[in-house]
């Protein structure tokens, strides 16, 4: 499998997961001291008790439904997914800059187009 098809895994993985608003699914894919910078939030999320409020708030509290555009292998490691984010706010085009390591997510950089 190449780097490109394990990054569209984990995000379709991690896509599933928030879609069906199973926040233990998607803590699961984060390592313990992942990050998630979100500019559009006005916050950063550390560790996974982090990750869980993020998905629980911004996820599951706006019903999002994220749909995969692209994901695009950037350097060892990292990669950009665009997304189209659908939800009680609205409707976005989005970005995830994602580490991985060992088979999990340990930051993300999220934006908005």
């Amino acid at each position: 499998m190449t780097a490109s098809q394990d990054f569209q895994s984990l995000v379709g993985a991690l896509l599933a997961a928030t879609n069906a608003f199973d926040t233990d699914t998607a803590v699961a894919l984060f390592a313990q001291d992942a990050v998630i910078d979100d500019p559009s939030t006005g916050e950063r999320f550390i560790g996974q008790q982090g990750v869980r409020d993020y998905v629980e708030r911004f996820f599951v509290g706006y019903h999002t439904v994220s749909v995969l555009l692209s994901v695009r292998h950037l350097e060892d490691g990292r990669a950009r997914a665009r997304i189209d984010f659908t939800g009680d706010f609205g409707h976005e085009i989005g970005r995830l800059d994602l580490t991985v390591a060992d088979g999990l997510i340990t930051r993300i950089d999220a934006d908005l187009e």
